[in-house]
């Protein structure tokens, strides 16, 4: 192990390897902060509405599901960047006004953001769905709307239920932005495969990766045991009874 190897001049000339990685990192960080946003406001849509009445939306809700659940993440991101552009003149046409950097980050925060919809859809469908059925016929009993009674009864109880696999979700988000480095999105293993292309110091390199990647999602389960605890619902999951 080298460590003086993050000190050196990368092959552009430009930086450091450890700057190189720190500038990965911080695209790494911004597709999943981003992507997380998409996937938690859809996936909380998607999750409502397959627990409604109607038919037709919970059946246009599970295709949604059923369809970007079963193809895999690097396809996705292969159809959102080369397809979608090619298939979809007003795409295409605002494609040709991004430089290529940000046409890669949209594309990798869209196709994680809906990818990562389809599976916390799910957890807020099983949360809205464990949920004693009286709680749904109480709020309509005090004359809440539907709207309203997700809104303000199963809701707020759903998403204290659901935070042990949101903070699942949320882990792998992280290191899903991974697979980004295949539309050339220079996140932070891409920089990692770089510097160990440049340099043939594979082990310094992936190894400074791990940790990093390490100390990410293990930041983010802490922050998400603490939000958990501090809203944890007496006879509930993560409550205590």
């Amino acid at each position: 192990m080298n460590p003086a190897i993050f000190f050196e001049t990368t092959a552009d000339g430009d930086s450091v390897w450890w700057q190189s990685l720190a500038s990965g990192l911080g695209w790494t960080l911004s597709t999943a902060l981003f992507a997380a946003l998409i996937a938690f406001f859809l996936g909380s849509l998607l999750g409502v509405v397959r627990t409604t009445r109607r038919t037709w939306l919970v059946r246009l809700g599970d295709a949604y599901v059923e369809l970007f659940r079963n193809i895999p993440l690097i396809v996705q991101f292969f159809l959102w960047y080369f397809v979608v552009p090619g298939l979809v003149p007003a795409v295409k046409r605002w494609v040709i006004t991004l430089d290529p950097t940000e046409h890669q980050f949209v594309t990798a925060v869209v196709c994680l953001g809906l990818f990562t919809a389809a599976r916390i859809s799910e957890q807020v469908r099983s949360g809205i769905q464990s949920l004693p059925a009286g709680q749904r016929a109480a709020g309509y009993a005090i004359g809440l709307s539907e709207a309203q009674t997700y809104r303000h009864v199963l809701l707020p109880m759903a998403y204290r239920i659901i935070i042990a696999p949101l903070t699942s979700e949320t882990m792998n988000l992280i290191k899903n932005t991974a697979v980004a480095y295949s539309i050339g999105l220079t996140e932070m293993f891409f920089r990692t495969r770089e510097m160990g292309e440049m340099t043939f110091r594979y082990f310094e390199a992936f190894a400074a990766a791990t940790l990093v990647y390490g100390i990410i999602a293990m930041s983010a389960n802490r922050v998400m045991a603490w939000v958990e605890r501090r809203v944890a619902v007496p006879g509930y999951i993560g409550g205590k009874k």
